[in-house]
């Protein structure tokens, strides 16, 4: 089969198109058709190996999955003998977990992985397109945030694939919604559902005496102490990237009524993946979040994707398609 390799840590030079041998799925295993992965900004962690204490967890001097990529929507094409969750045919949508590899043509997976039927309005590259914001939204503003009707809450970085997400979940659960954005992105997070939008290029928002209940910077381009004071006395600042908000998070826990959250997604027990998964799902077929894809590649188009990524210019999200 075909996948993109990536052997050494560096620039997306380093993710070559090769031929590798077909995985067979075992006993409790699917062989999922992989239709549709996704480049998240995220992602490029594990190809650049940076921060460099990540790659304790992914290779100290070199990937230790050289297949990336965790985001994956397709088509199970055969099963183990002791699985019961799934049949050939079936459609799903998911993450891979640690092991990676989505970017590729096959991927095996244990039926008890982070993986359910794929929503059944919507195509693989769509379905793909929801998980990580999907995930990371409910994640940080519901299970983190605890948001609540009528709650005013901000989004900053509205236009990336959490951002998208989040404004709609958020709107979902009758907050008042501010997102911020780029000049090109205002269009689109108003689109979605934004009660107010702003142009960061034009206004900061940490100066407009406005205050929220939440903030929830989706980017890592903010911080707690320049959104203290854009905060409600309870108001919670949530980080899904700065890993500076450890701190924050550490000294609001012990000294402040307004909270610093920082935490990992997919860094959690699958059980409680594939409960939120089905959230989400429920979320998507209710018309309540619909995806957003920026732009579409071919598999062995994989660094290109990276590049773009890198760019920090993405909406919504970027889809890799093998075929």
């Amino acid at each position: 089969m075909k996948a993109i390799v990536c052997t050494a840590y560096g620039t997306p030079d380093v993710l070559k198109l090769k031929e590798v041998e077909k995985p067979e799925p075992k006993d409790n295993e699917v062989l999922i058709k992989v239709q549709a992965a996704a480049v998240t900004s995220a992602g490029l962690i594990g190809r650049k190996g940076k921060p460099v204490f990540t790659r304790l967890f992914s290779g100290l001097t070199k990937p230790k999955n050289d297949i990336l990529g965790m985001e994956l929507a397709g088509e199970i094409e055969a099963v183990g003998k002791n699985v019961s969750l799934f049949k050939k045919g079936d459609q799903i949508f998911g993450i891979t977990g640690m092991t990676l590899g989505s970017n590729a043509e096959y991927k095996c997976l244990s039926q008890d992985a982070a993986i359910i039927h794929k929503p059944i309005n919507l195509d693989c590259e769509e379905s793909v397109a929801v998980v990580e914001g999907g995930l990371t939204a409910l994640n940080f503003l519901k299970r983190k945030g605890k948001i609540k009707n009528g709650q005013k809450v901000l989004i900053y970085g509205a236009s990336g694939s959490v951002g998208t997400a989040s404004i709609q979940l958020a709107k979902y659960f009758g907050a008042e919604v501010t997102g911020v954005c780029s000049t090109t992105n205002v269009n689109l997070v108003k689109s979605l559902g934004a009660d107010m939008v702003i142009d960061y290029t034009k206004e900061d928002f940490t100066q407009n005496e406005q205050t929220y209940d939440i903030i929830f910077d989706t980017v890592g381009k903010s911080s707690f102490p320049l959104c203290k004071n854009s905060l409600k006395s309870n108001g919670i600042y949530l980080d899904a990237a700065g890993l500076s908000t450890v701190f924050h998070m550490l000294w609001t826990s012990l000294f402040s009524h307004k909270k610093a959250i920082l935490t990992a997604t997919y860094v959690r027990p699958t059980k409680v993946i594939r409960q939120e998964l089905a959230i989400v799902k429920e979320l998507v077929e209710a018309g309540e979040i619909r995806p957003v894809i920026d732009r579409r590649y071919p598999l062995e188009q994989t660094a290109k994707a990276h590049r773009y990524v890198e760019t920090g210019r993405k909406k919504g999200n970027v889809v890799i398609t093998p075929e």
